[in-house]
């Protein structure tokens, strides 16, 4: 396996700081967080001031692809935020990621609106679909990721969605913990379910909290060695069906500054299983 971090969760880093720091913590490669929303003086934030941010302009990822090759990184991925049926959008965000020679583009199923779930679930098998085709053109996989308040929050549903197609261009991004949130199945199960379209991995923790008022409790991110999650028990069954792709870190717990959080979270993982070390890093 190979030991990436997401550029999302380090909010308050530049993409160079962030290379920087990522490839002093011993990551592989990193997966970056796409957006014309590149972040601006003040308190960071994952997801309103995200300074870890590529413009979707061509300058900016080979920038980015320059800057990892001088580290020893692999670009692992881009991460757009695109609705669900802009297939504009994709096909810009296919042609960044095959100038900053990211082999993989991450990709969300529509959230449940007024048609209700039988509709929506139409709409993003045809848009997957027609992702497909784009993908087979640029040579760039295609990944779902399941997530909450989306119509794919399990492994079971994301592959209604796209297990139809070949793996090679369209996979499906295993999210343990936003499954905590919404979506939640056994690991193994769910690693049996995703079979050839497993094709990514992010992992992070979460707990819930019980509000001081009362009421439902509420889901905090928390250190990756400290939430509902077994995070070792899911790296072993990884390995354990032969999976040799990119584990990515998306720690969105708040405790620690950045670097420290990136070394942190290297260590842990590193010491609960094997990943390929840094140098010749494939992409």
């Amino acid at each position: 396996m190979r030991l990436g971090v997401c550029s999302a969760c380090l909010p308050e880093l530049t993409p160079q700081q962030a290379i920087e720091a990522t490839a002093a913590a011993g990551y592989a490669g990193i997966e970056w967080r796409v957006s014309a929303e590149t972040g601006s003086p003040g308190p960071a934030d994952f997801l309103s001031n995200n300074r870890c941010t590529l413009r979707p302009d061509r300058t900016a990822v080979r920038r980015a692809r320059e800057l990892c090759d001088g580290a020893g990184l692999a670009v692992a991925g881009l991460n757009g935020y695109l609705a669900a049926g802009d297939l504009p959008g994709v096909e810009h965000l296919m042609s960044l990621a095959a100038e900053a020679g990211a082999p993989r583009v991450r990709l969300w199923a529509p959230r449940l609106a007024g048609g209700g779930f039988h509709r929506a679930l139409g709409q993003a098998i045809e848009f997957f679909d027609q992702v497909a085709e784009l993908a087979g053109r640029f040579g760039v996989q295609a990944l779902l990721e399941m997530h909450q308040r989306t119509i794919c929050p399990s492994t079971a549903l994301a592959v209604r969605v796209v297990g139809h197609l070949p793996p090679h261009l369209v996979g499906v991004i295993y999210d343990p913990g936003n499954g905590v949130l919404e979506g939640s199945e056994d690991p193994r199960m769910a690693l049996e379910i995703l079979g050839e379209h497993l094709a990514h991995v992010h992992i992070k923790n979460v707990a819930f909290e019980r509000p001081q008022d009362g009421g439902p409790w509420r889901p905090r991110w928390m250190p990756m060695h400290d939430g509902v999650l077994d995070v070792p028990a899911i790296l072993r069954l990884l390995e354990q069906t032969g999976y040799r792709g990119w584990v990515s870190v998306e720690d969105f717990s708040t405790g620690r500054p950045p670097r420290e959080s990136l070394a942190a979270n290297a260590a842990y993982l590193r010491g609960h299983a094997t990943f390929e070390p840094v140098a010749g890093v494939r992409r």
